[in-house]
């Protein structure tokens, strides 16, 4: 009887690891909640152009560009990657508050997200970005060092790819992962996460590439990924670096949702960007 009781319970832990392995990606992506949209900038009242463009791979990505106010000085434009689930739709705050901030945005929405074509993927994610860098800097004509990358979450690990392959004026990293392996190991940590894990989005390796002003915002709150990751990451930065501790949980603690903190951020950006031109 014991040995039949063993028998079961290792071929179901077995079986929990082999889903874990070949399922990766329907564990990490969800693109399939909401792909529908709820809102676009007009109803918030910003102009946009809707842009749809095109990977190195084929894919089609759907996108917004917000321009910085009529009549204002553009500061430089935001590049936005969003984190898990939902699409651009769902991050018209985000839209809004760095056009009070003078800047102009641009966002996208990965592979397989939204109306964008195909299927998500770490690598897939990675040349999503580069195809935003591109429209950014050889279509709407921006230089490196008047973009600021900005990654939320999942979008955190993508900013930080790109910000390790072509310089922008400042990188912002809000509510972010040190690595897929390493969160893993913590909800799982009964499972050999770390050999399982094909999907690796390593933002604390990309750090130690990454030079140019870095600003870290994380919430002691959050409850899907721990503050310590937020504090590891800032700690392994190079300088010029900064911390932004907010409040609430991973979905409640936006920087917008806090005029200090949009303060803070502005004060960052108004340094990280004069510095870089």
């Amino acid at each position: 009887m014991l040995w039949s009781t063993l028998q079961i319970a290792l071929l179901v832990y077995l079986g929990v690891m082999a889903l874990i392995y070949f399922k990766q990606s329907s564990l990490v992506f969800l693109p399939e909640i909401d792909r529908g949209y709820r809102a676009s900038p007009a109803d918030i009242g910003l102009p946009f152009t809707a842009l749809t463009l095109a990977t190195s791979d084929g894919e089609t990505l759907d996108g917004w560009h917000v321009p910085a106010k009529p009549g204002s000085k553009e500061r430089g434009l935001v590049l936005i990657f969003h984190g898990n689930a939902g699409n651009i739709g769902h991050r018209l705050d985000y839209l809004g508050m760095f056009h009070t901030l003078g800047f102009a945005t641009l966002i996208i929405d990965y592979r397989g997200y939204g109306k964008s074509s195909g299927s998500p993927s770490e690598a897939g994610t990675y040349l999503d970005a580069d195809a935003a860098w591109r429209h950014a800097t050889q279509v709407l004509g921006f230089k490196p060092q008047r973009i600021v990358v900005f990654g939320e979450s999942l979008g955190g690990a993508v900013a930080a790819q790109l910000a390790a392959t072509h310089r922008p004026g400042a990188l912002v990293l809000a509510s972010t992962f040190s690595s897929v392996p390493d969160l893993g190991a913590e909800l799982y940590p009964l499972l050999p996460i770390r050999l399982l894990a094909r999907i690796r989005y390593d933002t604390l390796e990309r750090l130690a590439r990454i030079d140019c002003p870095l600003l870290l915002i994380h919430s002691r709150d959050d409850d899907i990924i721990p503050y310590h990751h937020g504090r590891r990451l800032f700690e392994a930065a190079r300088t010029p670096k900064q911390f932004i501790e907010m409040t609430g949980s991973h979905n409640e603690g936006f920087v917008f949702a806090r005029e200090d903190w949009v303060r803070q951020l502005d004060g960052f950006l108004a340094q990280a960007v004069a510095a870089a031109q």
